[in-house]
């Protein structure tokens, strides 16, 4: 499958979903803005992917990040970051969600497993209630220190600024 084929539609990627469960597959489901992709996110995506068969990432729209970062981000505008992490190997499907959580996506998916990354304390995780309901499970992936997006773009300005 070529990457680009891997960015999906919501309402597509509820029949492929449909159809994996049904032959057994276990999806994985997780969430967030990668903006500025780096090797924190490329480590978490591979955890995620390694705790099942299928690994959905819903991607936050540039409207949704730019509510919950500010108005100066995103820095890359979603389609480019979609095409971003459907190129890594460990992602199955990416989709692209307006909400400012990820709450309907996960409600209408029913993940086995849910990820999130160290920055989230496990009752804090937006839809583990659904996950946890029907048997699954949430999985928090311990951050690699120094790579965020936030603290990179620090680092960058303070290196600009003097």
């Amino acid at each position: 499958m070529r990457y680009r084929e891997k960015i999906v539609a919501f309402g597509a990627l509820l029949t492929t979903v449909r159809r994996s469960r049904e032959a057994g597959k276990r999806l994985v489901f997780t969430n967030g803005c990668f903006d500025l992709l780096h090797i924190g996110h490329v480590r978490s995506l591979e955890t995620a992917r390694a705790a099942g068969d299928l690994l959905v990432v819903a991607l936050n729209s540039d409207a949704s990040v730019s509510r919950l970062k500010g108005p100066s981000r995103p820095l890359v505008p979603e389609n480019a970051r979609a095409e971003v992490i459907a190129a890594l190997e460990s992602v199955s499907h990416v989709t692209i969600f307006d909400d400012d959580t990820p709450a309907r996506l996960i409600a209408a998916l029913e993940p086995d497993v849910l990820v999130k990354g160290g920055d989230w304390a496990a009752e804090d995780v937006v839809g583990r209630d659904v996950v946890e309901r029907r048997g699954g499970q949430v999985l928090i992936v311990p951050l690699t220190e120094g790579f965020s997006t936030t603290e990179l773009l620090k680092r960058a300005r303070r290196g600009t600024d003097g």
